[in-house]
């Protein structure tokens, strides 16, 4: 059990989505990470969505891969699903320093992008920040992930500078 004073209570676990742009639709979720039922699944997306996108060597993304289960075991994961109990259809995995909402990884499976649960999980990460003080929000984007850099441009994120050595774009946002 996590002992951050940020984390939600067994009472949030249920996070509706009651935008209006969605169209009355009742079946978006946007849950928090069970870790015995959701792991594997993100493990997939990871493995499916950004490994692809990243420049890290083999034996660099080999380490990573072993590190992700402690990596989500800090901060706050949340899922979108349709419904409590199905496998995730895309997730957001986040930190919160002081004032600054750090994005770890997104990643929403191919046959949901382009369905709004991007922009569910940032939504519900971003409001869940600022509920608890936080200002501004940053992400970095692989170099070659166009996609990714023009969806959290749309979101309202400005690019800060360019990484060299990780071929990485940080962007920036206001809360």
């Amino acid at each position: 059990m996590h002992t951050d004073s940020f984390l939600p209570s067994y009472d949030d676990m249920y996070l509706p989505f009651d935008e209006a742009h969605l169209e009355g639709r009742t079946d978006t979720m946007i849950r928090y990470r069970r870790p015995t039922e959701d792991d594997a699944s993100i493990i997939r997306l990871i493995d499916s969505q950004l490994v692809p996108l990243s420049h890290l060597t083999p034996a660099q993304l080999e380490a990573v891969r072993r590190d992700i289960p402690k990596r989500l075991s800090h901060g706050v994961t949340l899922i979108a699903c349709q419904r409590y109990e199905d496998n995730p259809l895309g997730f957001v995995h986040f930190f919160l320093h002081g004032e600054l909402l750090y994005i770890d990884m997104l990643a929403v499976a191919p046959e949901s992008q382009r369905k709004r649960w991007g922009n569910m999980l940032m939504a519900h990460a971003e409001k869940f920040a600022a509920s608890r003080g936080c200002k501004r929000s940053k992400v970095m984007v692989d170099v070659g992930n166009a996609n990714g850099l023009s969806f959290y441009q749309k979101l309202g994120y400005a690019m800060v500078q360019y990484y060299t050595q990780s071929q990485c774009h940080e962007l920036d946002k206001t809360l």
